[in-house]
């Protein structure tokens, strides 16, 4: 059985990092370049069906949930060359993944969620 404070820790866990994760979006980022002209976000409609589709290229054995949350200037770099390339989302974390690349993820729009930069911050693919 889990006690009452394990699940208040849990849940004060939880609103914190997604404080967090809201503070550290709205932050300023550091410059960026992309490699292509800026794409069309699909806009978030609510009751719409979400897109599905894939551009560009997607790490190899990449998931959505793998690698590491990172901040601070090569995070700063990866949004703002995800941000030049599909504006119009708003950025809620970059993913640092195990080959090197960087998922950064977007919110407020129903594609793309995921926009991968190289280490030389060149967009290379969504998703």
């Amino acid at each position: 059985m889990i006690s009452r404070k394990a699940i208040a820790l849990v849940a004060a866990l939880a609103v914190a990092g997604g404080v967090y994760g809201i503070v550290n979006a709205t932050s300023g980022g550091a410059s960026g370049t992309a490699s292509a002209a800026p794409a069309k976000v699909i806009p978030f409609q609510r009751g719409e069906p979400g897109t599905s589709k894939t551009v560009g290229q997607v790490p190899q054995g990449w998931t959505a949930g793998s690698g590491t949350i990172v901040t601070g200037t090569a995070a700063d770099q990866a949004k703002a060359a995800a941000s030049a390339a599909y504006p119009g989302g708003i950025v809620n974390r970059v993913v640092l993944l195990s080959n090197g690349d960087f998922n950064v993820h977007l919110i407020g729009v129903n594609w793309p969620h995921h926009v991968f930069v190289d280490p030389s911050f060149q967009v290379i693919g969504a998703a």
